[in-house]
């Protein structure tokens, strides 16, 4: 593993334990070309996938991507980062065992909204408003009436 300090290739590994959902392998690093140390993560991939995004364009499917967007709709809402982890975990797992490597940027998004919806309404409406593009105060008024009026969108 590389230092990402002084870009060292040979660094050590000190202390090595699974997290506390079982999900990765947490591992301390030490470097001693310039000393830092380091904390890595180490996960199993089921398969590499593509997300086919909506212009048609093909990426490599980013599970810290995914991650960054819950965290900004989930930030300063009382909701324990663990559950978050573990529904992050939930979604890749879905993906990953759903036998299809190339999957739509929407189902991933739809997959995301659906746990949010279960997890805190105003990360929800936060993600779709990024997500269902709402341009103006009135998307929000309608998309927030159908969750009061309990109809599902």
């Amino acid at each position: 593993m590389r230092c990402p300090f002084c870009g060292n290739d040979d660094t050590q590994v000190k202390d090595s334990r699974p997290t506390e959902d079982n999900t990765a392998i947490r591992r301390r690093r030490y470097c001693p070309g310039c000393g830092a140390r380091f904390t890595t993560f180490e996960r199993i991939q089921l398969r590499e996938l593509t997300i086919l995004k909506k212009n048609g364009q093909r990426v490599a499917f980013d599970r810290d991507k995914l991650a960054r967007s819950i965290f900004v709709a989930t930030r300063k809402r009382p909701v324990d980062p663990e559950r978050v982890e573990r529904m992050i975990n939930g979604i890749v797992r879905r993906l990953e065992s759903s036998g299809e490597s190339e999957i739509a940027s929407g189902t991933v998004g739809e997959m995301v909204m659906d746990a949010l919806a279960n997890l805190d309404q105003v990360a929800y409406v936060r993600f779709a408003s990024v997500y269902r593009n709402f341009r103006e105060a009135k998307d929000f008024e309608d998309f927030v009436g159908k969750l009061s009026g309990g109809s599902e969108d």
